[in-house]
């Protein structure tokens, strides 16, 4: 997201990427920015000395309290102007994303943030910045190539699952709800990802010979054109980019009723929910998605892709990421 964000203001911001080896920073690289590699403080402080030297304002956007303490620490030496930016992406689990944030209440930092739950998590560990709400976004030149589903003539048949086989995606609980309801034993649902729930979830799956594992797939967008429903079952994500990208393909989605992904999606306009971590819930969405008049449906992924274009697009997040990148004057 990082780089899209770059790419999307590189008429009016120069980019620097400054990060730990790995794909991210070799991706920012054959793009043409300019990079520069750390793996410890030292290094960091390092890699930002010609920076600060050269540049007599600029916007820091770090990724967790040691970066902007370290920036702020060097800044000593030059005194430039600097506007803190932390932003909080999630992904890393609770305490690591939320808990340790609160360390920079008394720096003037301001936290960006991609969700009202993401937002809230942050409060509840005590940070009490400023905190701006962006959410993510699919670049205008990917929707384009995201292939779309055909117009319903029929109800839901197949469901698709794009998650990471992580026990806090709660793909669990799709086998739950398959349990408590055994006329959702011949729904077919394919699963692609790959992680170290895996073999847990293979064992469960056993009895469900209409559930397929697909394994992790680079052009897994692809298949939401041959799908008939996302399931997401993560009440604790911060975000949710599975559910922008089936949107984009005219798929209706499936969704809990807590954590970031249910703020992108409006009961019975844009999406459905369930009760988060309720398989009882959920089963009965299914069975009652299964019965959806087309009509209803086409109704539902038409009024989310007009939410793509408007309220989830790349130039409402570009336009206030503009607004809080500028430096400091």
């Amino acid at each position: 997201m990082s780089l899209s964000t770059a790419q999307g203001l590189a008429d009016e911001f120069e980019s620097i990427f400054i990060g730990p080896p790995g794909p991210a920073l070799i991706e920012a690289a054959r793009l043409g920015y300019s990079t520069a590699e750390y793996r410890t403080s030292y290094d960091l402080a390092k890699a930002l000395r010609p920076i600060l030297r050269e540049k007599k304002s600029l916007t820091l956007v770090a990724t967790g309290p040691r970066y902007s303490l370290v920036a702020m620490a060097l800044n000593l030496i030059y005194w430039r102007k600097i506007r803190h930016i932390q932003m909080v992406h999630a992904g890393a689990g609770e305490l690591k994303d939320y808990g340790r944030k609160w360390v920079l209440n008394p720096l003037n930092i301001t936290f960006v943030t991609v969700s009202n739950y993401s937002r809230d998590k942050l409060l509840q560990y005590g940070v009490r910045r400023p905190i701006e709400v962006v959410g993510n976004f699919i670049p205008d030149d990917q929707i384009r190539g995201i292939p779309r589903r055909a117009r319903f003539e029929a109800p839901i048949a197949k469901a698709l699952i794009v998650s990471r086989l992580v026990t806090l995606k709660r793909v669990d609980l799709f086998f739950d709800a398959l349990d408590c309801r055994p006329e959702l034993g011949d729904f077919p649902v394919e699963i692609i990802g790959d992680g170290p729930d895996r073999e847990m979830l293979h064992r469960r799956a056993r009895k469900y010979a209409s559930v397929k594992f697909l394994g992790f797939r680079a052009d897994a967008v692809n298949a939401y054109a041959t799908s008939d429903l996302l399931i997401h079952a993560c009440p604790t994500e911060a975000f949710g980019l599975v559910v922008l990208e089936a949107m984009a393909a005219h798929l209706p989605v499936l969704v809990p009723d807590q954590g970031g992904t249910a703020s992108l999606v409006e009961e019975n306009r844009t999406g459905f929910k369930f009760m988060a971590d309720d398989p009882i819930s959920f089963a009965e969405r299914l069975i009652e998605l299964r019965q959806a008049d087309p009509a209803r449906l086409n109704s539902i992924v038409d009024s989310a892709a007009a939410a793509l274009e408007t309220q989830f697009s790349q130039k409402a997040s570009l336009e206030k990421y503009r607004r809080l990148f500028a430096p400091e004057t």
